[in-house]
């Protein structure tokens, strides 16, 4: 680290009482010493750090960092404000803060480095060194390690009377860990270390595999095997989760990993006390469940169902994408054709599209299961699945369709997690995967839905299916309006999704009105990436270098149906873009829904277009929304100023108005 950080680095009197001030200010310094080649690029790529997760630590730690295209070598600066500044830790606000400057390719012996320092920051004698540090060249000396700091004094040996030898210890309990953060750089480490240290205090035998940037090592599949209990805390995937199957777990946020380690390990001993083999409820899964344990039942609702959606998707697209193949190939007769494992001629046209418009069909009858099943993986994890794709198959049986199947999911997932609670004994909890729980699950499950809400539901989808076919004019204007508004009110966020959700679940059982409403649907997302796009080339001069740049990507994205792209616009300047983006959508969706434009693929925007329904007026509905939201962001940023702080062309930009580069998700 000796290059990392000098006393060139180090500010013990910060003057700043923001986080963006305090990012700024430490990032002039890096780009005095030439460490930092884009002052305000590199802070956007900070903020968009920042976004996905707070970075303050409980006692008094904020460690803004990122990898970065503008940073030129690893670089750390270390800042000491007086009152202290909010980072998001529950303890309140940092007096030691920490910007680590990434390149985009650091090697993995620097990013070592960068772990060491994170969990030297668990050391209570080192923070308090470094808050009690008077020379900025001595603090850089202790933060590259070079001193040691003061260690607290040990109390006095007193005598005492001889002891007989000690007995046995006893065997100690333990514990395997994972700790990843979507950087991989400090609070990967930082939790590993936490996790370490309430293990010595509580008596627990842990070993840690932290998955970070540099690489990971892989646990000892022979301690893995000799562990009693895991605990993963992390905020992207685990990597090889299934090494640690058949051990109860605890599965959470890398943060609750840092600030509390001994309830987990608390929490890991009354589940194998228990004898839960599973993941607990609702944390199952690490692509939807990030393990807050302050997470109302709402959030992990939306969690669940977004679940199923998510691994429904893709059935949705490549059968969908395959039947609009099938109709644009061999016509819309094509679904009275004869099935093509009886009826195939190699040469004709019509049986490539019955076998294109079958593969689909086929793909589509997965839906519903696919929707049960995973929406209780998202609860309960494996067990989860057999009684959810029970569940979903009888959803179809009774024509219970799209809502039937977000009910059997529920209902299997929660059957599930009821019966983890058991406790049972030792020698069948080997069986209780396997063989128990989807027996007792899956009849539950088929006893409800055959004789108790199948029926019902079914009626309802009845009646929602028969809405959605009788659209119309006015009635069909509205719901285009209000698609519209929710799918650019934030831009990828629940409410964006529950509309997506809605259009989507409709293609389960695809009718005249459910196909305009994905029409309509993916017509609204594209417009407010293309709008901001649009804007920055009409009126550069209203957005900063950085913004600039991110409209060009925003061409590209808007068209692809990735709504996420407004988000830096958004980040920015959000009383102006998001009225704005919501104005086009409404506009579009509208359009979409009177033009009675009809799609069968649940993506792939404008490059899907050939199957489209009027492709034409379609194409109009975009352009109208698209002109709508870029004349009204031109006209709000006109009339207030930016309303960011920055000044125009080059001038360097104020802490509240970078724009973040927030990495683009479909």
């Amino acid at each position: 680290m000796s290059d990392m950080i000098t006393a060139d680095l180090v500010d013990l009197d910060l003057a700043a009482q923001t986080k963006e001030a305090a990012a700024r200010s430490l990032a002039e310094r890096m780009v005095a010493l030439g460490r930092v080649t884009d002052l305000d690029g590199f802070l956007a790529d900070v903020a968009a750090r920042e976004a996905q997760m707070p970075t303050g630590l409980d006692g008094g730690i904020g460690i803004p960092h990122c990898r970065s295209e503008h940073v030129t070598e690893p670089t750390l600066a270390f800042g000491r404000p007086a009152d202290g500044i909010d980072f998001g830790a529950p303890d309140g606000p940092a007096d030691l803060i920490f910007l680590i400057a990434a390149p985009a390719g650091a090697d993995d012996a620097h990013l070592t480095i960068l772990s060491a320092l994170a969990r030297r920051l668990m050391d209570p004698d080192f923070t308090a060194a470094l808050r009690a540090a008077t020379d900025p060249a001595a603090t850089a000396s202790l933060i590259r390690g070079d001193t040691a700091p003061p260690a607290a004094p040990e109390p006095a040996a007193t005598a005492t009377a001889e002891e007989p030898p000690p007995a046995a210890a006893p065997v100690p309990f333990r514990v395997v860990a994972v700790t990843s953060c979507p950087t991989g750089i400090a609070h990967t480490y930082m939790a590993a270390e936490a996790l370490e240290q309430a293990g010595q205090a509580e008596g627990v035998e842990i070993v840690v595999e932290p998955q970070g940037s540099a690489g990971f090592t892989r646990l000892d599949p022979a301690v893995i095997a000799a562990a009693d209990g895991v605990i993963f805390a992390h905020d992207v995937p685990v990597r090889e989760k299934e090494r640690f199957a058949g051990k109860p777990t605890v599965d959470v946020g890398v943060k609750a990993g840092i600030n509390r380690p001994a309830e987990l390990l608390a929490e890991v001993r009354d589940k194998a006390a228990r004898g839960e083999t599973t993941a607990p409820a609702g944390t199952g899964s690490p692509v939807e469940e990030a393990g807050g344990p302050g997470e109302g039942y709402g959030t992990k609702l939306r969690k669940w169902l977004m679940s199923g959606v998510s691994y429904m998707v893709p059935f949705v697209a490549a059968g969908g994408l395959l039947i609009a193949l099938g109709f644009a190939i061999g016509g819309y007769t094509i679904d009275k054709a004869p099935s093509v494992a009886e009826h195939f001629v190699w040469t004709d046209s019509t049986s490539w599209a019955a076998l294109l418009f079958q593969v689909g069909g086929l793909a589509f009858s997965f839906l519903v299961p696919v929707l049960a099943g995973y929406i209780a993986y998202g609860m309960a994890d494996r067990p989860g699945l057999v009684p959810g794709f029970v569940g979903g198959s009888i959803a179809l049986t009774i024509n219970a369709g799209f809502l039937g199947g977000l009910a059997a999911g529920l209902i299997a997932g929660g059957t599930v997690m009821a019966i983890q609670r058991v406790r049972v004994p030792a020698a069948l909890r080997g069986i209780m995967p396997v063989v128990v729980i989807p027996l007792i699950s899956s009849a539950v499950v088929g006893f409800l839905m055959f004789l108790v809400v199948g029926k019902p539901i079914a009626e309802l989808q009845k009646a929602l299916t028969d809405w959605l076919s009788g659209l119309s004019g006015a009635n069909a204007v509205i719901l285009g309006v209000v698609l519209g508004l929710m799918m650019c009110f934030d831009l990828g966020g629940p409410l964006n999704k529950v509309a997506y959700a809605f259009a989507v679940g409709g293609l389960a059982n695809p009718n005249d009105g459910s196909l305009k409403v994905m029409a309509a649907v993916m017509a609204a997302g594209m417009v407010p990436p293309l709008a901001m796009a649009l804007a920055t080339v009409v009126r550069g001069g209203l957005f900063n270098r950085t913004e600039r740049e991110n409209g060009k990507a925003a061409w590209v994205l808007g068209s692809s149906f990735i709504t996420e792209g407004a988000i830096p616009f958004a980040a920015a300047d959000p009383l102006r873009v998001i009225p704005s983006a919501m104005a086009g959508g409404a506009v579009t969706g509208a359009l979409s829904m009177l033009f009675e434009c009809t799609l069968r693929a649940p993506h792939g925007g404008i490059f899907v277009l050939p199957l489209i329904g009027n492709p034409a007026l379609y194409l109009i509905a975009i352009l109208a929304g698209t002109a709508v939201s870029a004349a009204l962001v031109i006209l709000l940023k006109g009339m207030g100023g930016r309303g960011d702080g920055k000044a125009v062309e080059g001038t360097p930009a104020t802490e509240s108005g970078t724009a973040p580069k927030v990495p683009a998700t479909v």
